[in-house]
C-alpha cells in the first residue's frame, strides 16, 4: 500500500537521542532522591511527553519533582545533543526516498518544539523538516499514548488517518498511532520487538523501511 502520509516519530527514529535523554533523566532523577536506572527511564519514559515524567513520580512517591525540573533537565540534554547527537542511521537515505517520489512526511513527537529544533539543527535534518511539518505534543497538550498528536499532524497535512502510516520506536508510540486508526511500523534498534507487539510490521535497520513504506 502507498501511503499519503508517512508520520516519523522524532526520539530514536530520526535522531539517535534516546540514550543520550534517558541516560540524563535516570541521572536527575536519581540525583532528586528519586532512584532510576538508565533501563527503567526506557522502560517507563521513553517515547513519552514530560508530564508523564511528573506524573508517575507523584503516583508512586507522593512527592513533586521542582518546578524548573523541566528547564533544568533540557539543559542538559540540549548541551549533550550538541556534544553527541547523530541522525539515526540510514534515516537521511529514506527522506531522500520519499522526497523523490513525492510522498508526503512529517515528524510528530512527544518532546517540545525546542528539543525537536534542537535536535534537528544539531544533526542537519532540519533541511528535511520545515515549520509546516513539525508537530509536538505541545500543539495538543496531551502526549502519547493519546492519540492527539498524530490526528493533530493527519489533520494539518490533509490526510485521512487511514491513509497515514507512522513509524515509532516505543509502546507509547505505537498505542498512539493504533489508537489513531493509523498503521504502524515499529523500529525494534533499542525496544525488543515483544514491546512493540502492535504494529503491523516490525524492522531493526533503516535500511529495511523504504519497502515497507512504499
Amino acid at each position: 500500500m502507498r501511503y499519503d502520509l508517512v508520520i516519523f516519530d522524532n526520539d530514536g527514529v530520526l535522531v539517535d537521542s534516546e540514550p543520550i535523554s534517558n541516560r540524563l533523566l535516570a541521572a536527575y532523577l536519581s540525583e532528586l532522591g528519586h532512584p532510576t536506572s538508565y533501563e527503567e527511564s526506557l522502560r517507563d519514559y521513553m517515547g513519552a511527553a514530560m508530564h508523564r515524567v511528573h506524573d508517575l513520580i507523584a503516583e508512586r512517591t507522593g512527592e513533586r519533582l521542582p518546578g524548573d525540573f523541566d528547564d533544568v533537565f533540557h539543559g542538559r540534554v540540549f548541551a549533550a545533543f550538541e556534544r553527541e547527537l547523530q541522525p539515526v542511521a540510514g534515516v537521511v537515505d529514506v527522506l531522500e526516498k520519499l522526497t523523490a517520489d513525492g510522498v508526503p512526511y512529517c515528524v510528530a513527537s512527544s518532546g517540545s518544539h525546542e528539543r525537536i529544533r534542537v535536535g534537528h539543527r544539531t544533526t542537519g535534518l532540519d533541511r528535511w523538516f520545515d515549520d509546516e511539518r513539525i508537530f509536538s505534543s505541545q500543539d495538543v497538550g496531551k502526549g502519547k499514548p493519546a492519540p492527539d498528536l498524530f490526528l493533530h499532524a493527519a489533520r494539518v497535512m490533509g490526510v485521512p488517518p487511514e491513509r497515514c502510516v507512522v513509524v515509532e520506536d516505543s509502546p507509547l508510540g505505537v498505542q498512539a498511532a493504533v489508537a489513531a486508526g493509523m498503521d504502524v511500523v515499529g523500529f525494534t534498534a533499542m525496544t525488543p520487538a515483544e514491546r512493540l507487539a502492535g504494529a503491523g510490521h516490525l524492522f531493526s535497520d533503516m535500511g529495511e523501511l523504504t519497502d515497507l513504506l512504499m
